[in-house]
């Protein structure tokens, strides 16, 4: 049994969040996380926590829509994973996005830029990212 922060694994709240890989030919729009930020300064994939009441694909479409401006048009489910960081638990929904109106800048002051595939996996990601950076490697 591990025990963090007093709680087991299984006592502590899992945080889901949804994920976007959004991907226009061969770039992939990425969003820098604020420095204050928990996994501050590393870049990521754009997204945030699902509410109680919505689905991944409501939350997607939500969290685009407050971070970057963007509304998603056509996305479809990529990869789930949850995630163990020494302070909590994150269940990570990642969705593909190929399609999306209006043009993506960091509505909460986050740096957002365009990518290649080569370019993206060099990046600092959050730990959680780094089984589907693995995946996007030979999949996309």
């Amino acid at each position: 049994m591990t025990i963090v922060n007093g709680k087991t694994k299984t006592e502590q709240k899992v945080i889901r969040v949804a994920a976007a890989i959004i991907q226009q030919g061969d770039r992939f729009l990425l969003s820098k996380r604020l420095d204050h930020l928990h996994q501050g300064g590393k870049w990521e994939f754009p997204g945030g926590k699902i509410e109680s009441t919505e689905s991944v694909a409501t939350a997607l479409v939500r969290e685009l829509q407050e971070e970057l401006g963007i509304t998603a048009t056509h996305q479809s489910d990529f990869h789930e994973l949850v995630f163990d960081y020494p302070e909590k638990r994150v269940q990570l929904y990642f969705q593909l996005v190929t399609e999306f109106n209006g043009e993506p800048e960091g509505k909460e002051g986050q740096a957002v830029q365009w990518f290649s595939k080569r370019e993206l996996l060099t990046l600092p990601f959050p730990d959680a990212n780094k089984p589907v950076l693995a995946m996007l490697e030979t999949q996309l």
